[in-house]
């Protein structure tokens, strides 16, 4: 199998706006070029909620600073059928690459934390929403369902990803490795250091390639955007040159090795050649999906239906 070169977007967004976000993303995809699969860092569309961690009154109840920023988020959230995703969708067909994007999704009357992937064939393929938002983060977005536990075919091989604590579940880890990923996306704010052991341990238990995205953005930066003066913003300590995400994006391989990276206090765009040998040879070891599982002891059973609360009667 040929090799090919990934890449990972550790770049800020342009906080809280959607359309120069995405405008950003297209530049920061052109310089990209070159690589056949292009990953950026959680709801990095437009931008993590970081204010839920750093904040101290974002979590008042009837705080009107916290819903008028909740405001500003969605309507900078785009839904599937936006036009205003239909340049990322042209982008990924103008470079032959595969983009995979963090976005907040509108669907309803609700957010969700959702990875959006874009490919030279299809434009939007396919969608995977966070199945569990991690405390504070429940104010904003809605629980995804096993209908968006996706794999997509590429050229490459299968491509999928999870947001963040879901790689801490240890179900869904199963539920992706039966999927038999070749690549694998780990969406997260930042990279610290138990998220890169995390990402690390997926790609070893997987014996797949692992890009772990994360993003930069100073304090100026999140108050340069349409949140400018709101008081929970401005209410998050430090001055405006410090840095409230560090990047730490990393590309690792099926061993757990590192490609490329943890890179950290920089913007920067981090790749690496990829070489599905290396997948090949490591399921001689190791394949929880195959020869090294129990099916006669475990057994995953996986609701893949879309779950909604209004549905017809049979």
């Amino acid at each position: 199998m040929a090799t090919f070169t990934a890449a990972i977007i550790q770049h800020p967004p342009v906080f809280l706006d959607l359309k120069a976000s995405i405008d950003k993303a297209l530049a920061l995809i052109k310089q990209a070029s070159g690589a056949q699969v292009i990953a950026f860092p959680e709801t990095w569309l437009p931008g993590y909620p970081l204010w839920l961690d750093f904040a101290p009154n974002a979590a008042l109840w009837d705080h009107p600073p916290a819903k008028q920023l909740f405001s500003i988020l969605w309507n900078n959230s785009a839904a599937l059928d936006s036009p205003e995703l239909a340049p990322l969708a042209e982008a990924a067909c103008t470079h032959k690459a595969t983009i995979v994007m963090g976005a907040h999704e509108r669907l309803g009357g609700t957010l969700y934390n959702s990875i959006l992937y874009f490919t030279p064939e299809q434009g939007l393929a396919t969608v995977h929403r966070k199945l569990m938002p991690t405390y504070t983060e429940r104010m904003l977005w809605g629980m995804g369902d096993g209908s968006t536990l996706s794999v997509i075919d590429t050229p490459h091989g299968p491509l999928g990803g999870l947001i963040c604590w879901e790689h801490w579940m240890p179900l869904a880890r199963a539920a992706m490795h039966a999927k038999h990923e070749l690549l694998h996306v780990a969406q997260w704010p930042m990279v610290k250091e138990m998220n890169l052991i995390a990402s690390r341990q997926y790609a070893f238990e997987g014996q797949c390639f692992v890009l772990a995205a994360g993003q930069t953005i100073t304090r100026a930066e999140i108050l340069s955007g349409p949140g400018r003066g709101n008081e929970v913003l401005e209410s998050i300590p430090g001055p405006d040159d410090a840095l409230i995400h560090r990047g730490g994006s990393a590309i690792i391989a099926p061993d757990g090795s590192l490609l490329a990276g943890p890179v950290f206090d920089k913007s920067e765009i981090l790749t690496a050649e990829i070489n599905p040998d290396l997948a090949v040879q490591g399921r001689m070891y190791l394949d929880v999906d195959g020869h090294y599982s129990r099916p006669d002891i475990f057994r995953l059973e996986i609701n893949v239906q879309p779950l909604t609360s209004v549905a017809p009667k049979l």
